[in-house]
């Protein structure tokens, strides 16, 4: 039985897309002189990722089986007085798992790139970023220090701002891409404040030594108030974790990213970067843990991007944005779990929402090029005959999606809200409520989708934009209509290898990952506050106790009730929806500009932020110092030095007349001051 893991081995595993990632970005593009073909670039950076893949495989399979784990730094980058800085690896049964998902997902979808980015000039260059991108996530899941944490966290950033802005002459595109960069900088300022105050008042930034400090912190507070200072360090940290797993209000770059190609949508709202907050949360425990204050903040937060972006995706018409509001949901969803302790439950619908949730969009991406670059939904329709496999890969995708027992999605969202049931904190209440109603909405929405593209009559050459798809990234060659199609295999072999864990996955480590000691190290709740694990764990009585008992509960009859719902509205009596949309329009109108959150960060927050900068930049920069300090200062001089060279006349009875003044001033001034 093996109880450590190689180091080399673990090291192969970002180096190997990173090897890949940097032959195709420079040999494969014009920086290197287009050496090698795209041929050459996919199967180089593919092979990088199946590496990747095994090695964390046969590590998942080592830390499971023989208990294995690793917990080691392997390189000194700087030492400043007692804080070191370090490059270094912590792997056990969370970051395995991490591992595993994040390859697959990512080896899924450079596969299925070779069929979608077919036509696009940039083919070398996309592999060569999401190559870049798993590397940078797989450093930030396998770090044991928050040094090289916030490294994999700003890296996914910077590498998702350039796959979102892929097409760089699309306005939309650098819109997004520059939005989304913006709004994570300011989730990130709130993660690096929470990482200084570990590293000034814990001394250190590895994780077990600040862990290891975590009593110490409890006991201190804020300097200058009367705050926990382990309360702010948690909300600081989350509030990084606000923007990149997109919560509730710093959500609002990820449905405007779905500007970039459909497999960059897959790789970072699947697996990837919308996961790294719930994975730094659930990392993060044992800190989190003595702050109620902090849990239940994360709670609502979490609550409320479950519920009201679900309300968002029912009146989505961008297939893609369908999907993403979805994301949104289901990542508010996951944060509730943290909110409640139950951190193990959290990762756990992280890893199902991984598979489900890159099969729907890899599944929107294969309707998409079936349909010639239309992603319109109300321009589709019928397309179950045309195209078999992308059509049932979708609805198992949509059947776990909405909680279906026996699918992979019921195990942790059902898992979820009976997690909230059992917590007692104060925003509990309003959590249950949310996650309930985002039952029915979840599977009202997705089904709507699902209908409209794949059932019903045939709208596709009724689309007066049916040559002008958001998603273009090569035009159609012919002006007349052309029928769907089904994708190539390249497309739909990462469907059907998704499809299988979206179906499978949940039955089979539901037990280990919640209520096995899977997680036991990596995961720490304080049992005698928190008992909401030990209340599930007693309630449960295996996978498919857990799938019948569901048979009467409230969750799959609210998402029996949104899927008839969708069918009746969608399918059988068209004019309701229109009927609901008229009798309803205020709400419709606020639904369609997401709350205004755009127009106030736009109007309010952005233009408030110019004028700030403009009145700092005319007032104190112009006026006070370059006018006052700089300008005045020289002015001033120049002033004095004019009015006493009006004194110098050159004539010796000018000075005479002076001096003699002078003398008599002196002498009156001593004779008033002997009085």
């Amino acid at each position: 039985m093996s109880q450590t893991l190689n180091a080399s081995t673990l090291l192969a595993v970002p180096l190997a897309p990173l090897v890949g990632s940097v032959l195709a970005g420079i040999f494969g593009t014009q920086l290197g002189g287009n050496w090698i073909g795209r041929r050459l670039s996919h199967t180089l950076t593919i092979l990088g990722v199946l590496v990747a893949f095994v090695l964390s495989a046969l590590t998942l399979k080592s830390v499971a089986l023989d208990g294995a784990r690793f917990s080691e730094t392997l390189y000194t980058w700087m030492v400043v007085g007692d804080l070191k800085m370090e490059v270094g690896f912590l792997v056990d049964g969370l970051t395995a798992m991490m591992m595993c998902v994040v390859t697959f997902v990512s080896l899924m979808v450079h596969i299925y790139t070779i069929g979608y980015m077919e036509e696009d000039e940039g083919y070398n260059r996309f592999f060569a970023y999401i190559s870049l991108f798993t590397f940078s996530m797989l450093m930030l899941v396998m770090s044991n220090n928050m040094l090289q944490l916030f490294f994999g966290w700003e890296a996914v950033g910077l590498v998702s701002y350039l796959l979102i802005g892929f097409w760089f002459n699309k306005p939309s595109a650098i819109f997004a891409n520059m939005k989304a960069f913006l709004v994570n900088r300011v989730g990130d300022f709130g993660f690096i404040l929470g990482i200084g105050l570990i590293a000034a008042y814990g001394g250190t930034l590895n994780y077990a030594e600040a862990f290891a400090k975590a009593a110490e912190l409890s006991a201190l507070t804020l300097p200058g108030t009367d705050w926990m200072l382990v309360t702010v360090i948690c909300i600081c940290l989350f509030i990084g974790a606000m923007g990149k797993s997109a919560q509730f209000p710093l959500h609002v770059w990820l449905p405007d990213s779905m500007e970039g190609p459909t497999p960059i949508s897959a790789l970072i709202h699947a697996a990837t970067m919308v996961t790294a907050g719930i994975f730094m949360v659930a990392r993060m425990s044992p800190l989190f843990e003595l702050s109620e204050t902090s849990l239940n903040f994360i709670m609502v937060i979490g609550a409320i991007t479950a519920l009201f972006m679900g309300f968002l995706g029912i009146i989505q018409n961008d297939i893609k944005r369908v999907v993403a509001y979805s994301t949104l949901s289901q990542l508010g969803y996951m944060t509730v779990a943290l909110g409640a302790s139950a951190y193990s439950v959290a990762v756990f619908h992280l890893m199902t929402h991984a598979f489900f949730k890159a099969l729907l969009f890899l599944g929107a991406g294969s309707v998409i090029m079936g349909m010639h670059h239309n992603q319109d939904i109300r321009w589709m329709g019928g397309v179950r005959k045309y195209m078999p496999i992308t059509w049932i890969t979708s609805l198992l995708g949509s059947l776990a999606l909405i909680g279906t027992p026996f699918f992979s999605g019921f195990y942790s969202k059902d898992s979820i809200i009976e997690a909230v049931a059992e917590s007692h904190l104060p925003g509990s209440g309003f959590a249950y409520f949310a996650v309930l109603a985002g039952v029915f909405v979840t599977a009202f929405y997705s089904f709507r989708m699902y209908f409209l593209v794949f059932h019903g009559q045939e709208r596709y050459d009724q689309n007066p934009d049916a040559h002008h798809g958001h998603d273009d990234h090569h035009d159609d060659h012919h002006g007349e209509h052309h029928d769907p199609h089904e994708s190539p295999w390249v497309v739909t072999v990462p469907l059907v290898l998704l499809a299988i864990p979206s179906v499978v996955i949940g039955f089979m480590t539901i037990e280990p990952m919640l209520f096995g000691e899977f997680f036991k190290d990596a995961i720490f709740v304080n049992a005698d506050k928190h008992h909401v694990m030990h209340e599930l764990s007693e309630a449960f009585h295996g996978p498919t106790a857990m799938a019948m008992h569901a048979l009467s509960s409230a969750p799959l009859w609210l998402a029996l009730s949104g899927v008839v719902t969708a069918w009746y509205m969608y399918m059988v009596n068209p004019a309701v929806p229109a009927a609901f949309a008229r009798a309803l329009r205020p709400l419709v109108v606020l639904l369609e500009n997401k709350y205004y959150l755009d127009w106030i960060n736009e109007n309010i927050l952005a233009r408030g932020a110019r004028a700030l900068g403009n009145g700092l930049w005319k007032v104190g920069d112009r006026a006070l110092i370059d006018g006052l300090l700089v300008n005045g200062s020289w002015k001033l001089v120049g002033w004095v030095s004019g009015q006493v060279r009006k004194f110098q006349s050159g004539y010796l009875y000018h000075y005479a007349l002076v001096m003699i003044l002078g003398v008599f001033v002196l002498m009156t001034y001593f004779v008033w001051l002997n009085k």
